[in-house]
């Protein structure tokens, strides 16, 4: 910026010189000033090299930086921070030229940031809890208030501060301030885990210590507001509450991270925490929850070999633990109590044979049997999938998907006692209204058991995220919370305003199926689709499999044959892509850009489970080859422009965009990668940071060496085209993250190392503030960041 300054004076200069020269000598020739070369591209820093040999399953290879993941070497980290000192400098003075824009992307995103950062207020019982953030305050306060003494409320702003003036009573209670949270762990206050005994009495929950790299729990209680003297432990990874709200039930860690023991401590007493359990092998993990009515907690055991389930009994948690469930591998198992039943939902294997998607089973609570037998609910139907399940005391909740199609439908509780399975359509579901472009519905907390009224949040790409009640006794809905874009401050819609509207619409409507369901009016929903189109598109891959792609643009702003685009893509631990709005890429979108997301395999946007396995371990180049098709098919069939279409992968999306980026360099013209996941080779043989049974089910054992070939093929440090020329990259990583910085350095060192390097095409590494995800004013810095990188690098 001074730079500019200064060459703007010294040229204005030059003109006023010239006039006045030229006023008094008619006859001299005017010479036009010099313009000066323009400033030569700052040299991107080089690491230093320690070249290393590593050799395994008879594979020998070099690696020049490992010195940058040597945690424990006080001189390699020395070098590490002088080194990333220099990269900071370097991303600084390439980005130099795009300050202005910078500012004003941030100034736009910021704009949009929700004002009102109260939650919606979630009734318990007799209460209503809600978090707010004070004016002035960083972190929010947990408040709650009686049900009973303001049942209309919605917002935290009425009646004002929890005063109601009519009764000239208080009527909020605040439970506990983060901000004083944040005094106690180090001015960081970032919460994991919270829950809320049954009576009503206790608040049990977990902060971060950030100095010990671990979440410390404590237990307040919420009439005084006092810490109690116990539990008081360090790596708890889960809560559950038992004996009514009289003992709590906590997993810690061990130094790798790995849930091993379940302790349980009765509130108020003395006596020393009970060790209910302790998982001495290395590769086993320990999970607890708690059923919904509070019944029973479950105990979740899994290994690569085998997963279990077991129940404790919540009225005498030192009874023992009784074997419920058991299936080979690692499969997802969520068990619920409801009036004498246990329902099981999961995606284990099925008389041997592995099944593509969940299912229902039940058994009853005093089944005799051994080992205990479980009976279908549902008749599978391959058209509708269940993807998840919520109880309530009256009702069975379904999330369903049919094609791309979501739905939610309740069922009436309890089922008929029928001994074999049914179909879904005999128990009259009823489907409630949705509206269009659904990606993905998450339900809420929903800790009342004993309410008809369930919440969600619907989530679109096209639409703000809308948090919904559904009353599940005559199908009245209310969106509680949403984001209202249209109005020139971004502000927060909360539901009376509409009840009144939805419920003429939606009293007494019962939906007998899917395809009745009509979308309501889009205005309701705040639906942006006026403004935006979302298309859905099928690409065939390299082997003939059909790769969902989903494009977003704005009507008014695209340009035809021209537009610049960005392919999000991740496919890994069969995770759905995040595909819902997000206020940032308004940026991109207003500016003509196309946004895309590949439901590559490996990940759970192409359905079912055979679609999640046909993209890990051994298969992993399933996934960089899907997310290929679908960025050749964006730029062939011009809905991108050719040499205008950019990458962005974050976490395991970082390696699917690398690997990509190593395979056709030429397809694309930039990438955004955050803490991606690069260097996978020497992560999964030598871990620096502790992985799980998961992790190398994702990406295979080194032991066995068919995969060990295949990690080496799909790790992107260790396929780095020689003498190509790359698109720009923008690496953000950080000391703080899963997949260490060290990655993302040694990956921008030997990619600048090996390939031709062209001012043009920077690569770039940032190093993100450790908080920035707590913090929405540095979150929309880091987005201000990559925008204006990729519309330098691609749209310039």
């Amino acid at each position: 910026m001074l730079r500019h300054l200064r060459t703007t004076v010294r040229h204005r200069s030059a003109i006023i010189l010239w006039h006045h020269h030229n006023h008094y000598h008619h006859s001299a020739k005017y010479n036009p000033p010099k313009t000066a070369n323009p400033p030569s591209p700052p040299k991107p820093p080089k690491a230093p090299q320690k070249p290393q040999t590593f050799t395994f399953h008879d594979v020998t290879w070099e690696d020049s930086y490992p010195w940058m993941s040597s945690l424990q070497d006080k001189v390699a980290m020395r070098h590490m921070d002088m080194y990333m000192e220099q990269e900071e400098k370097y991303t600084e003075a390439v980005m130099s030229d795009t300050e202005r824009l910078q500012t004003k992307l941030q100034s736009e995103m910021a704009s949009r940031l929700n004002f009102d950062l109260s939650t919606p207020p979630l009734r318990w019982g007799p209460w209503l809890y809600y978090r707010r953030v004070e004016e002035g305050k960083q972190y929010p306060v947990l408040c709650r208030r009686l049900a009973s003494l303001n049942e209309e409320f919605i917002s935290h702003k009425s009646p004002s501060s929890g005063f109601d003036f009519t009764s000239g009573k208080r009527i909020e209670q605040k439970l506990l301030d983060y901000n004083q949270e944040a005094e106690r762990f180090g001015g960081y206050a970032y919460e994991e885990l919270s829950e809320i005994s049954p009576d009503h009495k206790f608040l049990a929950y977990t902060m971060y210590d950030k100095d010990n790299d671990y979440f410390k729990l404590s237990v307040r209680n919420l009439n005084s507001g006092a810490l109690c003297s116990k539990p008081h432990a360090n790596r708890v990874s889960n809560l559950a509450w038992v004996k009514d709200g009289q003992a709590l039930l906590y997993v810690i860690t061990d130094e790798n991270k790995r849930p091993y023991r379940i302790y349980c401590s009765m509130i108020g007493s003395t006596d020393e925490d009970v060790l209910l359990l302790e998982e001495q092998d290395e590769n086993v993990y320990v999970n607890i929850r708690h059923t919904k009515d509070f019944h029973f907690v479950t105990v979740n055991t899994f290994s690569p070999t085998f997963s279990k389930v077991f129940l404790i009994n919540a009225a005498d948690p030192f009874s023992g633990m009784n074997l419920v469930w058991e299936s080979e591998g690692i499969v997802h198992c969520v068990l619920e109590h409801h009036q004498g039943y246990l329902y099981l939902f999961t995606d284990a294997p099925k008389d041997g044979q592995i099944v593509d998607s969940h299912y229902l089973l039940r058994s009853p609570v005093d089944s005799s049997s051994n080992p205990r037998i479980w009976e279908n609910v549902f008749i599978a139907d391959q058209n509708l999938v269940i993807e998840d399940v919520d109880f309530c005391n009256s009702h069975l909740v379904l999330i369903t998907r049919e094609g791309r199609k979501y739905g939610i439908c309740s069922v009436a509780l309890p089922l008929p006692g029928w001994k074999q399975a049914v179909h879904l359509r005999e128990l009259q579901p009823h489907f409630l209204p949705l509206p269009k472009h659904v990606c993905n519905i998450s339900p809420g907390p929903n800790y009342d058991y004993y309410s008809k009224t369930m919440r969600f949040t619907i989530s679109s790409p096209v639409m703000p995220d809308a948090v919904v009640d559904y009353d599940l006794s005559n199908g009245k809905w209310n969106i509680v919370q949403q984001q209202n874009m249209l109005h020139e401050r971004t502000r927060i819609l909360y539901g009376t305003a509409l009840s009144s509207a939805i419920a003429e619409k939606t009293t007494n409507v019962k939906f007998s199926s899917m395809n009745d369901v009509k979308s309501e009016d889009g205005n309701l929903w705040n639906d942006l689709s006026e403004f935006y189109a979302c298309e859905h598109h099928d690409v065939s891959s390299y082997d003939g499999a059909m790769v969902p792609l989903t494009i977003v643009y704005s009507r008014k702003n695209r340009k035809d044959n021209q537009s610049p685009g960005l392919l999000h893509g991740h496919g890994a631990y069969g995770e759905i892509l995040d595909k819902r709005w997000r206020s940032e890429l308004k940026s991109l979108l207003d500016r003509g850009w196309i946004v895309a997301y590949a439901d590559v395999r490996g990940g759970g946007g192409g359905g079912g489970k055979k679609w999640h396995h046909d993209g890990r371990r051994t298969k992993k180049q399933n996934s960089i080859k899907d997310y290929i098709s679908c960025a050749k098919y964006l730029v062939e069939k011009e809905i991108v422009q050719e040499n205008k279409l950019a990458g962005w992968g974050y976490s395991v999306g970082g390696l699917l965009v690398a690997s990509a980026i190593n395979c056709c360099p030429d397809l694309f013209r930039a990438a955004v990668l955050k803490v991606p996941f690069l260097d996978a080779t020497n992560t999964l043989l030598y871990p620096i940071l502790p992985l799980t049974a998961a992790d190398y089910e994702e990406f295979g054992y080194p032991g066995d060496i068919d995969e060990f070939h295949a990690i080496r093929k799909f790790s992107p440090y260790d396929n780095i085209q020689k003498d190509a020329l790359y698109p720009a990259v923008l690496v953000s990583s950080s000391f703080n993250t899963r997949f260490g910085v060290w990655e993302a350095a040694k990956w921008v060192a030997r990619v600048r190392e090996q390939t031709i390097y062209d001012p043009k095409h920077p690569i770039l590494l940032n190093l993100m503030i450790d908080i920035v995800e707590e913090n929405r004013y540095l979150q929309c810095k880091e987005s201000a960041l990559e925008t204006a990188f990729l519309l330098k690098t691609v749209d310039s």
